[in-house]
């Protein structure tokens, strides 16, 4: 693409960035007013953490909000720059995909909002239960699959890169279930500790950005650029000490969209790799259950790998600083994604 297509996706991530950046200074004060504060349980990490109780939550609107408009705001301003006809309706697919993307993370970011807004009102870390979550998110999974079928994706194979199967058929759908409530449950994990799930996500947006250009996905470069900015203009109020979370309401948010471009750019392997910080957070909660129950079955009492879990916080309680982990889970988030693109350019 040419220079001014680039020069309008830096507007865009400034865009996002200011939008994000200067909404907080509305949203953090509304919330306190109103006492949307986070409630916390030890049990969900270090003892410390009680004295984040009562951080303003649902600041994932700072992020959602600005992606949004930067997002379509580019996308029509790239259009009018480049001189795409109007009229074409084959030209609009790539848009009708970066909508559908918008969309179904938005469909996600309400039932964090959902889940937050229960939180509040009892004054407990209980909000929607899990199956209730799980429900609704198959339900919005399966409208973001058909959006995708029906606006150019009939493939069924899954692309690892070095091998692709054979169509799945309705198998393929099933599994890609199967992977968005995995994926975007281990995002809202990882989002445990001031700066990390935002700073994370930061990356895997750029890391995004480079692959949507190699596979001339134009349009979703437009919103993954406005995600990247939005994720930085929250962080201004995120990074520790944090004066305001993202709350389920950021954080399925975030998941949906990683979960989103992945799909869109129909690269599984790529997806994987992007999205391997968020794995291993939320592999890590299983690998400890499953030796808990085991151990607890066989000595009668249950043992444990990790001091806590999600990982981020054993590194924590093995005296890890939140800033020094979100640097080196971001650097981890980093070296995944080069592996990601290297994968696109080998095979």
């Amino acid at each position: 693409m040419s220079m001014s297509f680039w020069i309008i996706n830096l507007l865009i991530v400034l865009l996002s960035f200011v939008i994000a950046g200067v909404s907080g200074i509305f949203l953090v004060p509304f919330l306190h007013r109103i006492k949307f504060g986070q409630p916390i349980k030890t049990v969900d990490g270090p003892k410390w953490h009680v004295k984040k109780q009562g951080t303003p939550t649902m600041g994932g609107f700072m992020f959602i909000i600005s992606t949004i408009i930067a997002a379509i705001a580019g996308y029509w301003i790239c259009r009018w720059k480049t001189g795409i006809d109007a009229t074409d309706k084959e030209s609009f697919n790539g848009f009708y995909m970066m909508l559908s993307c918008i969309v179904y993370a938005a469909s996600f970011g309400l039932i964090g909002f959902i889940d937050d807004f229960l939180k509040v009102v009892r004054k407990k870390n209980d909000g929607l239960t899990g199956w209730q979550k799980i429900a609704m998110q198959l339900v919005f999974s399966v409208g973001f699959l058909f959006a995708l079928r029906c606006f150019g994706d009939k493939s069924t194979k899954i692309d690892l890169g070095f091998w692709t199967s054979p169509s799945l058929g309705i198998f393929y759908y099933i599994l890609m279930m199967a992977l968005i409530i995995y994926l975007t449950n281990a995002v809202n994990l990882t989002d445990g500790i001031d700066g990390l799930c935002g700073s994370v996500t930061f990356v895997a947006m750029l890391i995004f950005t480079v692959c949507c250009s190699i596979l001339k996905q134009y349009e979703m470069i437009c919103f993954a650029m406005a995600l990247a900015g939005g994720c930085l203009g929250f962080l201004l109020w995120n990074l520790n000490p944090a004066k305001c979370f993202m709350g389920d309401t950021g954080s399925m948010f975030l998941g949906a969209a990683v979960t989103g471009v992945g799909l869109i750019l129909h690269k599984h392997l790529l997806l994987i790799l992007v999205a391997m910080v968020y794995i291993l957070e939320a592999l890590s909660v299983v690998i400890q259950v499953l030796y808990f129950k085991r151990t607890k079955k066989k000595y009668g009492e249950g043992r444990r790998i990790f001091k806590m879990t999600p990982i981020h916080h054993h590194f924590e309680m093995s005296g890890f600083s939140e800033y020094r982990i979100v640097i080196t889970f971001s650097l981890c988030g980093i070296i995944f994604g080069v592996l990601g693109i290297i994968t696109l350019l080998v095979f």
